[in-house]
């Protein structure tokens, strides 16, 4: 690991330090869709419907499961920055020692709570009997990754707190790299189907808790000793669990968004559901570059308050803003040049190509548009704000079926995207207005 950084002292934000920790793990997310593929192709290559629509239904359900905890990733890395930006290493352990007990027990419990999660799941899914087969199968193999994977959201929000960009690029690569790897040997080579893929995520966040708990004991072998009732402190503990209350309900709403999207595109017709998971494609994609800068983001913005720093501050927003604003124009161009091009990769239907190309500006810009709420998520993660987070999110949610409610019945599939907009401005506008006040706060005395 890096070595540690300069903290409870004015330090200085420049493109370097917030490149450093934006780059690594922009390539650390843009790793994660190749996990996806990769178990879908292998699956894929038994040539059975069922098997693919369990292994998609599974991975729903898995969305559904992780993005509870994704809180875990976020709260650690805010709390961790903040007590790096103050110079208080015992502090730094103390979060990490806390979530991963947090972690530990929720991720007993989920696993002790498998065959319900894969009860609800086939009920809820529904994905035909065959596949809902398969699906109980991979849900009853994943869920054993629980623990595991829990506790590498906390390293990883750990070192991403302490500005570590690099391990955790590393830490990822080594996820999705073992994973894919065991992937293709036990679910091809080996011949195990879906069981292999679902092993091989197994194996995959067991070995990656293992190195990165290898990493901590390396560093911490002569100051890991904590008190015990410090870990557990009832005032601290309410504290991580506000923040994750808050930013579970903040991802709850995120993918309601999306999903409502969907479902709005289903009733508009097969060809504009097909259109509309195309285009969502190029936003999920901004959103893994986007997301790198989010990151610097909180790291910078949570060591400034930690550090009582206000010039830090006012420099980490400033620049991950115009980076932000310069990718996301970057890559608006892309799409627009190459979109027509995509969409026929992705589809050989005369129609859905049609009704996607229709589309594709409109969709495209939303790389743009959802540039302020990326950052201002960072932002607000970083500073542990994570109640303005939720409530601008609900108003956010609100006013998207409002512009939904009102636009798609006279602008059918463009109102639909015209009210994603409208989502995505309402989040970053909103809480850019909060941050000024925020920024006053805590910057005054």
């Amino acid at each position: 690991m890096n070595a540690d950084p300069a903290g409870g002292r004015p330090f200085e934000v420049n493109n370097r330090l917030v490149l450093a920790i934006a780059v690594p793990m922009t390539l650390a997310y843009l790793s994660t869709p190749l996990l996806g593929l990769t178990d879908t192709a292998v699956v894929g290559r038994f040539g059975d419907p069922a098997l693919q629509g369990g292994l998609a239904a599974g991975a729903i359900v898995f969305d559904v499961v992780f993005t509870t905890f994704n809180f875990l990733r976020a709260a650690t890395t805010g709390l961790v920055a903040q007590a790096t930006g103050r110079g208080d290493a015992a502090g730094e352990r103390l979060v990490l020692y806390r979530a991963l007990f947090v972690a530990l027990v929720s991720g007993l419990l989920v696993l002790l709570a498998g065959p319900l999660i894969a009860a609800a799941g086939k009920a809820f899914v529904d994905p035909g009997p065959r596949a809902a087969e398969a699906m109980v199968v991979y849900i009853l193999i994943r869920v054993l990754s629980t623990p595991a994977a829990l506790g590498n959201y906390v390293i990883l929000g750990y070192v991403l707190g302490r500005g570590e960009g690099r391990t955790g690029l590393a830490l990822q690569i080594l996820l999705n790299g073992t994973n894919i790897a065991l992937s293709i040997a036990l679910g091809l080579w080996l011949g195990w189907g879906l069981e292999g893929v679902a092993w091989g995520t197994v194996f995959g966040e067991t070995l990656t808790l293992a190195v990165g708990l290898a990493l901590l004991a390396r560093r911490f072998r002569h100051t890991w000793r904590v008190p015990w009732r410090s870990v557990i402190d009832p005032v601290a503990l309410r504290r991580l669990f506000g923040l994750s209350g808050d930013i579970m309900i903040r991802s709850f709403a995120l993918l309601m968004a999306f999903a409502w999207l969907t479902r709005v595109g289903a009733q508009l017709g097969t060809v504009t559901l097909a259109a509309n998971a195309i285009l969502l494609n190029f936003f999920m994609l901004a959103g893994y570059f986007l997301d790198g800068f989010a990151t610097a983001a909180e790291q910078l913005v949570g060591r400034a308050i930690g550090a009582r720093f206000r010039p830090a501050f006012d420099r980490a927003v400033t620049l991950t803003l115009w980076w932000g604003l310069g990718l996301a124009a970057a890559l608006l161009a892309i799409f627009l040049v190459t979109g027509d091009w995509l969409i026929d990769a992705m589809t050989t239907a005369p129609a859905v190509r049609a009704e996607a190309a229709d589309h594709l500006a409109l969709a495209a810009l939303c790389t743009l548009t959802g540039v302020l709420a990326f950052q201002m998520d960072g932002i607000f993660i970083g500073a542990t704000w994570s109640r303005d987070m939720r409530n601008m999110m609900l108003v956010s949610l609100a006013l998207y079926f409002a512009a939904v409610w009102g636009l798609v019945p006279l602008y059918g599939n463009a109102g639909l995207w015209a009210a994603l907009h409208v989502f995505l401005v309402a989040r970053g506008v909103s809480l850019g207005a909060i941050l000024l006040t925020r920024r006053r706060q805590v910057f005054a005395a």
